[in-house]
């Protein structure tokens, strides 16, 4: 793996190493509404992040704040490949996830800002965002601490018989915790229905991946469980998409679980104060150039599913419900003190 002084491994040369999941279909596969969807869902999470940045700058987001800025396209692809049934795991960078799902933008806003109107809410926050009849299990703030929770979902869909399957995010540096061992372990021997996504932006907070893994890829680590695996440009909708499709495919008719690594890069630091000095310019540079939303719009107007006027009407539709979305998340209003309590104890008959 290259240092992290360099553009880093995977995708500089403009293709994806594939590694034992097989040769996912070819771009010209993927039909033009396909391409439509991805480039809305990738764009529209994109718009999403930049309302959150600003309103954060406000003092509106209480807490701390973790954004999915530059990783879009891994949300885009994974989400669309996945049926409104299935299920998704979140990190402490989540809001991605749970935008590309269908969660509804006003209740997501509303949560980030603390309010009753929020999807948990306002309990939940930036890290813990939570919506069930979207398929979102939920955020975590602690590292790798989704990764059973997944799993355990996933064997809940095995055991009843749904065809369900549950995608899990976690993070290059989850990938070093305990639980990441013991959950594909798990996953693997009961041949759980769950896809293992790593976004890897190469950095731990500030720590890069060339300190902590010693192995080319952290897909390479998936062998170790019997678990097919693939890294793709995660800065590629198409591509993730593609992968997801097939390992979901898989996980669907009994295969048991894939990992994927996505590889891609966050447009900001960690969170929202950190000024993510450790990064070397020119490796910034690289990764910029390769903007998830210009990628995925370049490939749909290449294949002529859209226009650059069809383009633009998408980004003024979309840029509207953010805009409304957070209009009522920030005149909506926030919990009672007496509400602490409420949805936190279940009731014994």
């Amino acid at each position: 793996m290259a240092s992290a002084s360099k553009p880093l491994s995977g995708v500089t040369n403009g293709g994806a190493q594939k590694l034992c999941v097989g040769q996912v279909d070819s771009i010209m596969a993927v039909t033009k509404k396909k391409l439509v969807d991805l480039y809305t869902r990738t764009l529209k999470v994109r718009l999403f992040e930049e309302k959150v940045w600003d309103l954060f700058g406000e003092n509106l987001v209480p807490g701390t704040l973790h954004l999915y800025l530059g990783q879009e396209a891994v949300a885009a692809g994974v989400t669309a490949a996945l049926k409104k049934s299935d299920w998704v795991q979140s990190t402490h960078r989540g809001h991605g996830h749970v935008v590309a799902k269908g969660a509804d933008m006003k209740a997501a806003l509303a949560e980030l800002l603390g309010k009753r109107t929020g999807s948990c809410k306002g309990k939940g926050g930036s890290m813990h965002i939570t919506e069930f009849k979207a398929g979102v299990l939920g955020a975590t703030g602690v590292v790798a601490s989704g990764l059973p929770i997944a799993a355990g979902a996933a064997l809940s869909c095995q055991m009843r018989g749904t065809k369900e399957v549950v995608a899990c995010f976690f993070g290059d540096g989850a990938s070093n915790n305990g639980t990441f061992g013991e959950s594909l372990n798990m996953s693997a021997i009961w041949k759980l229905p769950v896809i293992w996504i790593v976004e890897n932006n190469f950095y731990a907070m500030g720590t890069p991946i060339t300190l902590t893994c010693p192995s080319q890829s952290i897909a390479q680590r998936a062998e170790a469980y019997c678990i097919p695996s693939c890294v793709v440009d995660g800065n590629n909708a198409v591509e993730v998409y593609e992968a997801t499709l097939e390992a979901v495919k898989r996980a669907r008719e009994g295969g048991g679980p894939s990992l994927i690594e996505c590889q891609t890069y966050r447009m900001r630091g960690h969170s929202r104060f950190d000024p993510a000095k450790y990064r070397p310019k020119e490796e910034v540079d690289f990764w910029l150039s390769k903007d998830a939303v210009e990628t995925i719009q370049n490939i749909a107007l290449e294949k002529k599913a859209l226009t650059k006027k069809e383009a633009k009407d998408i980004r003024r539709k979309l840029q509207k419900e953010v805009d409304i979305a957070a209009d009522f998340a920030v005149k909506s209003e926030y919990p009672e003190p007496q509400e602490v309590l409420d949805d936190v104890f279940a009731e014994v008959a």
